[in-house]
């Protein structure tokens, strides 16, 4: 899933060196957590069939519009977790704790907290924070406290971006949750959320980064940053029929994919500069 493949290689960042296997172990996270989320998936569409039903797109989900049967997703999901478990137990990650919190997590988030405003939007941002945490852990680098708090507040503006969404598309009905927010008041949220978001990814650079480089990431990170926030904000706010799916944003934008490709480009030389 891509967000699996965005958030876990965060790691990669942090490795000075490439260790016999760091590749191949950050793979294995990137797989394992893949599983977990797909089991996720099937667990919630299960549990929320008869409420999916209502909605007006997703009534069209596989277990909500009746084109896999219950006890086929049952047997599906019951072969993921089998199939988690050994890849977890076998494979060349030891330490594999923060899927076993995230599983944990989603378990009560589907069994009631996601009816619960404001703590539903915060236990699956966590859930990409424990991604960035298993990406460390698998890679074997240092899990830096200001990138996990910029990638949490990061995500929790995309989640509550889906829920104002939600709210201007289908209304409270669908997810009882969101009759604790308004489109006001998650508009505050998601501002105060992008300045935590940009402000700490840059003390993470200005940590990070060798001294020669350092202002070079900061000050070139700044504008792309703030570019990057703030056109998400006019794809959220402006043109609200593009702004309730990150990913479609991040991936098919064509102002978001040149800026990134402008941050790729600042961040590789700040790399190759702190390896040099």
């Amino acid at each position: 899933m891509p967000k699996n493949l965005l958030v876990v290689p965060l790691a990669l960042l942090d490795a000075e060196t490439a260790p016999a296997g760091l590749l191949a172990r950050v793979g294995w996270a990137i797989i394992l957590f893949t599983l977990a989320s797909s089991l996720v998936y099937v667990w919630n569409d299960l549990y929320d069939r008869d409420r999916d039903r209502a909605h007006p797109t997703k009534r069209e989900r596989p277990i909500a519009s009746g084109r896999v049967g219950v006890p086929t997703a049952i047997a599906f999901g019951t072969a993921l977790a089998f199939l988690l478990a050994g890849a977890a137990l076998l494979g060349p990650v030891t330490a594999w704790w923060p899927i076993a919190v995230y599983l944990a997590l989603n378990a009560a988030y589907s069994r009631g907290l996601k009816h619960v405003p404001l703590l539903d939007v915060f236990l699956v941002a966590a859930g990409f924070a424990l991604r960035v945490v298993q990406g460390h852990l698998a890679a074997g680098t240092e899990i830096r406290s200001w990138l996990l708090v910029s990638v949490f507040s990061l995500c929790l503006i995309f989640v509550l971006g889906k829920r104002r969404h939600e709210m201007q598309a289908g209304g409270v009905s669908h997810r009882p949750a969101l009759r604790g927010y308004s489109v006001p008041y998650l508009d505050h949220l998601i501002v105060l959320c992008a300045g935590v978001t940009v402000t700490a990814f840059l003390i993470h650079l200005q940590q990070a980064a060798d001294p020669r480089a350092a202002d070079l990431a900061v000050y070139g990170s700044a504008p792309l940053a703030l570019f990057a926030m703030a056109r998400y904000l006019q794809l959220l706010q402006v043109h609200g029929d593009r702004g309730g799916e990150p990913t479609r944003i991040l991936l098919r934008d064509r102002a978001m994919l040149v800026n990134s490709l402008l941050w790729a480009l600042l961040l590789g030389g700040t790399l190759i500069v702190n390896h040099g």
